[in-house]
């Protein structure tokens, strides 16, 4: 397998950041020429075309013909990263109850860097209409995802009390014309290290006593499994199950 090697004018370092800027310009995007990365890096040609080739012989990248984009070896590794996160491996089971029991869009999120990262959705019907998807980051404040967060990290406001007096904070309108999101923190305060959201048309999420308990069931449940490091086997996520349904359609 070819490796990338530093030229005398680059240090490791260096060369480890200039390889992060190009993986980076691909975001939000699918296929870039070389002159595209040039433009959007701000690298020498030279630089960006070494770099490109080298990671096309690495599989991080794709290249036809004049055109790049990122390579199956960054899926692979996506892939085995998610299933070795103890916070996805936790929250997994407890999001997919949530999703068949309401059929709603279901997202676990983090703070990162002060923008709000998708961790993951799950869509079904209603997933195409909410632009959002695992990997992508948008400001804390536009989302209830992000003011769940911001809330419980201790920042001010009247807004942020009043979630934390809540443990809930709800979006309506803000992100999607007529639709609206419930998030809870995973976590108490000072310690919620991601949140949880269901979001539908506000037509089919009322925001009701019944919706916010299932959206405060699943997040103290990915909470305790991420504390106690056990992944939920099949005996205990049929009986969760049971619990969310149960919760949903009270007898």
């Amino acid at each position: 397998m070819s490796q990338l090697m530093c030229t005398d004018n680059d240090a490791p370092v260096a060369l480890l950041d200039r390889v992060s800027l190009v993986l980076d310009a691909f975001d939000g995007r699918g296929e870039m020429t070389l002159a595209e990365v040039v433009e959007v890096t701000g690298l020498p040609r030279s630089s960006a075309h070494r770099i490109l080739e080298h990671l096309s012989q690495l599989r991080w990248v794709t290249r036809d013909k004049r055109s790049y984009s990122l390579g199956t070896r960054l899926m692979e590794l996506g892939h085995i990263a998610l299933k070795q996160d103890p916070l996805h491996m936790a929250a997994r089971p407890h999001l997919e109850t949530l999703h068949r029991s309401t059929g709603l869009v279901v997202h676990l999120a983090v703070l990162d860097q002060g923008s709000l990262l998708y961790r993951e959705k799950l869509g079904g019907r209603f997933g195409a209409a909410v632009p959002t998807r695992i990997g992508t980051r948008r400001p804390p404040e536009r989302t209830a995802l992000g003011k769940a967060l911001q809330a419980y990290a201790g920042e001010a406001g009247a807004e942020h009390d009043k979630i934390r007096d809540v443990g809930l904070a709800f979006e309506r309108s803000e992100s999607v014309p007529g639709y609206g999101c419930i998030a809870a923190p995973v976590g108490p305060l000072g310690q919620a290290k991601a949140a949880i959201s269901l979001c539908g048309p506000l037509t089919h999420l009322p925001f009701d006593r019944e919706r916010s308990n299932l959206v405060r069931l699943a997040a103290s449940a990915v909470w305790r499994d991420c504390r106690s490091q056990v992944t939920p086997v099949l005996q205990d996520r049929t009986h969760r199950s049971r619990s969310y349904g149960r919760a949903l359609h009270p007898v």
